[in-house]
């Protein structure tokens, strides 16, 4: 069956009533968290997974996705009036959304943010329901020393491209992977740094990770910062909420190249939308008539990179659904929820769980559309909610995380487990480790032993095995590549342009 007849059954499912309760509840809730300052996606679905338990698998993926790409507007709500990206991909929308906001043109920034995260996002699930199938039917013909190469290049990847320096990400990456081997060797049974603890044998779980990580890491760094944090009083919004013909006329072609800037970018093993959303600002800016407007209230500058912004999360849907391979901390935490469900990600799971991953892409188009009819009668609500106290916000977060770890075992152990590795994660934000490597090493690390293992036993233990096949040396070497450009390239670069300047004299 193609494609689109899967897509239309997804549908037949999507427009149940439960489904479409669903997805209202991801977009509302990932709205919401994209509007607070310093809570992000990935922090909400680590406070959400243990009350997913008693969903059906579909439900709550469907609550995860909502919540992830509802945040990545609610983040365009307080970069435009408050001059504060709720995560890191509304960065570039602020750059002039901020100036509209000052010049009483918030609504048609705020509008267009919304209506560029909803084109864009239809164009990028259009991409993904194409592609996916494509990427899942090569990925059948995998083996071994493929699948570890390409863990391999994940976790270069976000070593090297997340972050301000690939040590840090390096040290972070390992402690993700030292957290993956405790617990039994799954083929001689023995134990692997379990320090003689019961509770130990059967690993640490990665819920307790993420929730360590994010939650009680996040809080106790949110806390630490409020000394610190300078309040900036939001523009009142007022006025106007469309475009008016001028505007749409420039919008719409910026629309379009986020919208496919976002959905390669986030395909790629760098996922994620901070590359796209800049990417996307510079090339309007190059395109643009009216290059003296930004930084100073550009329609074009909110336009690309919040499409770009939303659709980059398709785009990571891409790897996740076909290979599954998470290129991103969130994406890493859906991961681990699709693992909760005992559901693997990968080339057979478009064969083995259909109506799943069907039911989920035709979500994200009824999300999508759900977005923008919530979203601008909204606005002001959402606003108001800037005015929650921080000190409460992150209490609340402390306690929902440790009760939801608690709810989930009853063991005492584990949520020393996750104070212990919360603290670890408030240490990380303050000297600056990002956190993502650590989440996806203790999901992928186990994955990529296994592979290796796996590929050494068919070999007898012959390490050549790695580079007989074309696909694996490819993977390796691009591997490689994106662990030594960022070093080499901006070096190379700077000595070009000093030689031009000599040249130039």
């Amino acid at each position: 069956m193609d494609a689109f007849s899967e897509l239309l059954n997804g549908f037949a499912n999507a427009l149940e009533p439960q489904y479409l309760l669903f997805a209202a509840v991801g977009v509302t809730i990932g709205t919401l968290v994209g509007v607070l300052p310093g809570i992000g996606p990935a922090l909400a679905l680590a406070l959400l997974l243990p009350l997913t338990y008693g969903f059906d698998p579909t439900g709550a993926l469907i609550i995860f996705a909502g919540i992830y790409y509802g945040s990545l507007y609610g983040g365009a709500i307080t970069s435009i009036l408050l001059n504060t990206p709720g995560e890191a991909g509304s960065v570039a929308t602020a750059i002039d959304g901020y100036p509209m906001a000052k010049a009483g043109r918030a609504g048609p920034a705020l509008a267009t943010a919304v209506m560029g995260s909803f084109f864009a996002g239809i164009i990028s699930t259009l991409g993904l329901t194409f592609l996916a199938p494509l990427v899942a039917n090569l990925a059948k013909s995998f083996q071994a020393t493929d699948y570890f190469a390409l863990m391999v290049l994940a976790f270069v990847s976000v070593t090297a491209l997340v972050g301000n320096s690939i040590i840090r990400g390096m040290v972070s990456l390992f402690a993700g992977l030292f957290i993956g081997l405790i617990g039994l060797d799954f083929l001689t049974g023995q134990q692997r740094f379990t320090f003689g603890m019961p509770e130990l044998l059967g690993g640490v779980d990665i819920v307790i990770v993420v929730i360590g990580l994010f939650a009680v890491g996040e809080a106790l760094y949110g806390l630490a910062q409020l000394r610190l944090a300078k309040a900036e009083a939001a523009v009142e919004f007022s006025g106007r909420v469309w475009l008016d013909k001028g505007e749409r006329k420039r919008v719409w072609k910026p629309w379009i190249r986020g919208g496919l800037l976002g959905f390669v970018f986030g395909s790629m093993p760098t996922g994620g939308s901070e590359v796209p959303t800049f990417l996307s600002y510079n090339l309007e800016k190059r395109l643009s008539k009216h290059r003296h407007e930004f930084g100073k209230g550009a329609i074009e500058g909110v336009a690309g990179p919040e499409a770009a912004n939303n659709a980059s999360f398709s785009g990571v849907l891409v790897p996740l659904l076909t290979l599954g391979i998470p290129t991103s901390a969130t994406a890493a935490i859906i991961l681990s929820a699709f693992q909760i469900y005992n559901i693997q990600p990968g080339p057979q799971l478009f064969e083995n769980s259909p109506d799943l991953v069907w039911t989920l892409i035709a979500s994200l188009f009824i999300g999508n559309l759900m977005l923008l009819a919530i979203n601008l009668p909204l606005v002001k609500l959402w606003v108001k909610l800037l005015s929650i106290p921080k000190t409460l916000l992150y209490t609340g977060i402390l306690v929902f995380g440790v009760l939801g770890v608690y709810s989930i075992s009853g063991s005492l152990v584990e949520v020393l487990i996750v104070c212990v590795i919360g603290v670890a994660g408030f240490f990380m934000r303050v000297y600056d480790f990002p956190v993502a490597p650590a989440i996806i090493g203790s999901i992928l690390g186990p994955m990529m032993e296994t592979q290796m293992r796996r590929a050494l036993s068919i070999s007898q233990n012959d390490f050549s095995v790695f580079f007989t096949r074309p696909l694996t040396v490819g993977l390796l070497l691009v591997a490689l590549a994106v662990l030594v450009l960022p070093s080499v390239l901006p070096k190379i670069l700077g000595k070009r342009r000093n030689a031009d300047e000599v040249g130039a004299e």
